[in-house]
């Protein structure tokens, strides 16, 4: 069966992490598995040849001690990680889902949902800012990894509290994969109920209304209540500015276009417009 997997780390978007794959997986009707994954630490550097300095004996104590040492550490990261994993799935079944497991995994992130992935519905990681200057924020090596190399949905989650949402905006650019999306969005029950603002950073001619027509059109006929904005300037501006109008939203869009959309998810150096979102994230494959 087709499962939710959280990426849990002890973070601070971690409790979003798990309110949010709650939701999913109660709108879903899916299972919801926890996950913690614990690179291998790194071994300390092996002592070098100092028996003329320490003696043969002294030097093989030392080499003892640094391997004592790094094994402590790696045991006292599997217990900070079965402790992550059990206080998310405590939460997780506070919150209505009786159908919760858990696991503590072994090596990179990107490795371990890429063998999971066969069996995976969803993905919901956290965001992970990090802040070299003012106003210049990049997102974490790891999930910028997982939004290139997986090819399934993932939810990516802010930090803040988790609030159900009373809404989504789809970014739309027209383009075959933007197309693609309307109709993942209009087939999953994820969304339905919700009402949808599709949004489009173009220029305001009559081509960009009839592909927001079309748009409209398709999630109308699915149930859903649709209205569609025409944006001016750069998606990466525009967009954010609109999102942080909407209240409680999600932002839903394609992981590959042919369009400025396309640099916003997968740009050479960082995921623009995850990490200019105020809102979560879906990231439709």
């Amino acid at each position: 069966m087709s499962q939710i997997y959280a990426c849990v780390d002890g973070l601070p978007p971690t409790a979003a992490v798990v309110d949010w794959s709650v939701w999913a997986s109660l709108r879903l009707g899916a299972p919801l598995h926890l996950l913690h994954a614990l690179n291998q630490t790194t071994e300390m550097p092996p002592v070098g040849d100092y028996s003329g300095a320490l003696g043969t004996e002294a030097q093989e104590i030392l080499q003892q001690q640094l391997s004592t040492l790094d094994a402590q550490r790696y045991k006292i990261a599997q217990e900070v990680g079965r402790q992550i994993l059990d206080g998310a799935c405590a939460r997780a079944r506070s919150s209505g889902v009786p159908d919760v497991t858990h696991s503590l995994h072994y090596g990179d992130l990107v490795d371990t949902l890429l063998s999971l992935e066969a069996d995976a519905r969803l993905c919901v990681l956290g965001e992970n800012h990090s802040a070299h200057a003012p106003r210049k924020l990049y997102l974490s090596h790891h999930l910028e990894r997982v939004v290139r190399a997986i090819q399934r949905p993932i939810l990516v989650t802010t930090a803040a509290p988790f609030a159900p949402p009373e809404r989504f905006v789809l970014a739309y650019d027209g383009s075959d994969t933007a197309r693609k999306t309307v109709d993942m969005v209009a087939r999953s029950p994820l969304l339905q109920g919700l009402p949808a603002l599709i949004a489009m950073a173009a220029a305001d001619t009559t081509a960009a209304h009839a592909a927001l027509g079309q748009a409209q059109a398709v999630l109308h006929t699915a149930g859903f209540a649709v209205t569609t904005t025409l944006l001016a300037g750069d998606p990466e501006q525009a967009l954010p500015k609109l999102l942080k109008t909407q209240g409680a939203a999600l932002l839903v869009m394609g992981a590959y276009g042919h369009s400025r959309i396309r640099q916003l998810v997968l740009g050479s150096s960082t995921t623009a417009l995850l990490r200019l979102s105020p809102v979560p994230v879906l990231v439709l494959r």
